[in-house]
């Protein structure tokens, strides 16, 4: 999600986000990741009085900074993306003109130590994006087992090793529990035995932990689908990633959704009698400027893809 400041946060691909999604004045819109509403405050600008925005947060932290937006034209719902179908329902709300997912973690909660995404804070290891239910990422280590530890390291975070993670993890827990960041840090430090330059070497393990605990690939893949399903004709699906394995994900959706249904070889079939793919590619994967990048540093692992639905596609 977008990086900034907790106080000044700053929306990557702000402007490209929101000319992707070709804001119709009297169209239906969903920010399925309100953040801090950067980006929702940019459609508002861009809808007429009969426009609507349904945005959506897991995070109450981010539902309460919703509060602040006093316009009749929106709402704020809590709720994760992956619900995104049954809050649409919820809302009376059959077809969207645009959905935008901004995915990962957002700058305050980074910035917030209290919220245990960081190890640059001492801070309990809670990692949770909804703080109001499921289980912290200290509660987890506490109970999994060294092989699923290792699995989740080595998966999520892309770390050579893992193995040695796990191990040290669970050597530790036999002697005090594992419940801050600094305690997870320096376990992390201990057993990696060379550092990636420029980096911490506790960065990977850290974002495996929370992509675990908040099942963030997971809801990517039940809302994709849903947000295809519920778009209008023409509508536009925006999704901003920042991590390989969240892209990975979101690009063999959009290929799969937007190529023809294999069919079985010499198969009698006319190219007029093929479905039509739901969705169409619009342009290249969109990265960041280097004067974006340079101005927040976070911005730099940031890949836009768009789509939209064809006009004649049956879901």
């Amino acid at each position: 999600m977008s990086p900034g400041s907790a106080r000044e946060h700053q929306s990557v691909l702000l402007a490209e986000a929101v000319a992707a999604l070709a804001v119709k004045p009297d169209g239906v819109y969903v920010d399925a990741t309100f953040g801090r509403g950067g980006h929702s405050r940019e459609i508002l600008a861009r809808l007429s009085a009969r426009g609507r925005l349904l945005a959506m947060d897991r995070d109450p932290a981010a539902i309460a900074a919703g509060q602040a937006i006093d316009d009749v034209r929106f709402t704020l719902v809590h709720a994760a993306f992956g619900a995104i179908g049954e809050v649409l329902d919820g809302q009376g709300v059959e077809r969207v003109d645009g959905v935008l997912l901004d995915l990962g973690v957002s700058s305050p909660q980074l910035d917030d130590a209290g919220r245990g995404f960081s190890f640059r804070h001492d801070a309990p290891l809670d990692m949770r994006m909804d703080t109001s239910r499921g289980e912290t990422a200290a509660q987890w280590l506490e109970r999994a087992s060294q092989t699923e530890i290792e699995g989740v390291i080595k998966d999520y975070g892309e770390e050579r090793f893992a193995h040695a993670i796990a191990e040290a993890l669970v050597a530790a827990r036999r002697e005090c529990r594992v419940s801050t960041t600094r305690q997870f840090a320096a376990l992390v430090e201990k057993a990696v035995r060379t550092r990636e330059p420029g980096k911490h070497p506790a960065t990977r393990s850290f974002q495996a932990l929370r992509i675990h605990v908040n099942q963030e690939l997971e809801e990517l893949s039940l809302a994709l689908p849903q947000c295809a399903a519920r778009l209008a004709s023409g509508g536009r699906l925006v999704v901003i990633s920042f991590h390989s394995l969240e892209d990975r994900i979101v690009k063999r959706f959009l290929r799969e959704r937007s190529q023809p249904a294999a069919l079985p070889a010499r198969l009698p079939v006319r190219a007029a009698e093929l479905p039509v793919p739901t969705l169409r590619l619009v342009g290249k994967a969109v990265r960041a400027s280097a004067a974006e990048i340079s101005a927040n540093p976070r911005a730099r692992s940031a890949v836009m893809r768009v789509a939209e639905k064809r006009c004649c596609a049956q879901t």
